[in-house]
């Protein structure tokens, strides 16, 4: 409702705005001559006609001509390397805090400040965030834009900032729509329809999402927590529509089994260590009784790292795991009771190493343990033949991971992986790491 009025008063400026536009003869059709006068207007109402200027600009273009867009961000308004060393050279020359702040604002390009106008657009933050999206998605092919999305990361990681979120449960009673987006953005287990996201949401179970206020309809991210006794180590059992519920007053583990970041625009802004965080805390308020937090998580690196790693004669892998390996190319193996057998050690062996050892740039080179680890989490267990999905087979040939959550131990775990990137891991995943080779 907040958000709402809140859209409705900028609207009602714009729309002044734009009439003081006309009367002034000054609305342009092109994008970046908007975009300078968006940086140069001081008037409120003409500059958040201007911003929904830019922004309808934007949204009318076609693909190409976006592209194009963001190279005139990246080319015009781009900090000024003359003004920064004129102000680096002031602030040598007697460096007080008037001339730390020249310095700050000549580092700056002017890019974030067009953002920061942008943003005052009726729906500007939700725009921002469609943007970046798909400014990432031209980053492979144009790396020199990296800038550009490295100014707007910055500014949706302040905006986002966890103090300004609000965690919500999402249960059946939740608005339909809400309910259909939970569908839509769930990528980890999808749900083949709206009526298979009740059981999810039955009384063993529970929802948590991060909303904000500028975009009260969307969830950012949320998790799926299953209510169970002793950690899972199998995750069909968890999402069979048909399985009976357990009671809630004898589950004795929380198992967070999906998370899922739901806008590709707000990647990399961190959400998810503070969401975990405080469903942990919002269930011990709820369910005193609950003993331990843990996730039933995928592996979703580790299939295609095995298979470069057999391809380069990886010294880790012995004659007889390669031999093993040889029936992962039968693709009905998971339904072969000796094949599973002959590939169970190979695969758990060299799934804990991929995951504690296998490293870039001092990192778990595996994403889910990446973001687990740093939340301050510990690598507590590998579950064999945990997910045989379609997915799972393909990109873990059906293992899954459980890392424990241990509220006394959390930030001291954080610390230690931020510090030195060590992967804290249980004694059972010790006996798995097979002996590195001479």
């Amino acid at each position: 409702m907040r958000a709402s009025l809140v859209n409705q008063f900028l609207t009602s400026i714009a729309d002044a705005g734009r009439e003081l536009l006309r009367l002034r003869g000054n609305r342009r059709p092109d994008i970046a001559a908007l975009c300078r006068d968006l940086l140069s207007t001081r008037g409120e109402a003409s500059g958040t006609a201007l911003a929904r200027e830019v922004m309808d600009a934007y949204l009318a273009m076609e693909e190409e001509a976006r592209l194009a867009f963001f190279f005139v961000l990246r080319r015009e308004f781009e900090a000024d390397p003359e003004a920064v060393a004129a102000a680096v050279e002031a602030y040598l020359e007697r460096p007080d805090p008037v001339r730390l702040r020249a310095l700050r604002r000549a580092c700056e390009a002017p890019r974030q400040e067009l953002f920061r106008r942008m943003n005052m657009a009726p729906q500007g933050t939700r725009r921002l965030v469609e943007l970046r999206a798909e400014l990432m998605g031209h980053l492979r092919a144009h790396p020199e834009l990296r800038p550009v999305d490295a100014d707007l990361h910055e500014l949706l990681s302040g905006w986002f900032n966890p103090g300004f979120l609000s965690l919500t449960r999402i249960d059946w009673n939740s608005p339909a729509a809400l309910l259909e987006k939970i569908v839509r953005y769930e990528k980890v287990h999808r749900i083949p329809a709206l009526e298979a996201l009740r059981r999810r949401l039955a009384e063993d179970r529970r929802c948590f999402a991060f909303f904000h206020p500028a975009l009260p309809d969307e969830p950012l991210i949320f998790v799926e927590v299953a209510l169970v006794r002793g950690i899972a180590e199998k995750v069909q059992p968890l999402l069979d529509e048909a399985a009976p519920l357990f009671p809630p007053r004898d589950a004795d583990t929380a198992i967070f089994y999906s998370i899922n970041n739901c806008h590709e625009g707000l990647r990399g802004v961190t959400l998810g260590n503070f969401l975990i965080k405080l469903v942990v805390a919002d269930l011990q308020r709820e369910l005193p009784h609950l003993r331990q937090f843990a996730t039933l998580s995928p592996v979703p690196g580790f299939a295609a790292w095995l298979t470069e790693a057999r391809e380069r004669g990886e010294p880790v892998i012995g004659e007889n795991e390669r031999a093993a390996l040889a029936t992962l190319t039968d693709p009905g193996w998971h339904r072969d009771p000796e094949k599973v057998e002959v590939l169970k050690m190979p695969l758990l062996r060299l799934c804990a190493h991929y995951l504690v050892r296998v490293k870039e740039r001092g990192r778990p080179r595996d994403p889910v343990a990446r973001f687990h680890l740093h939340n301050g989490a510990r690598l507590e267990r590998i579950d064999w033949m945990a997910d045989l999905s379609e997915k799972g087979l393909a990109e873990s040939h059906g293992i899954m991971v459980n890392y424990l959550y241990d509220p006394g131990r959390i930030e001291r775990n954080h610390e230690a992986y931020v510090a030195s990137g060590e992967v804290i891991h249980s004694s059972a995943v010790k006996a798995l790491l097979p002996p590195l080779p001479d």
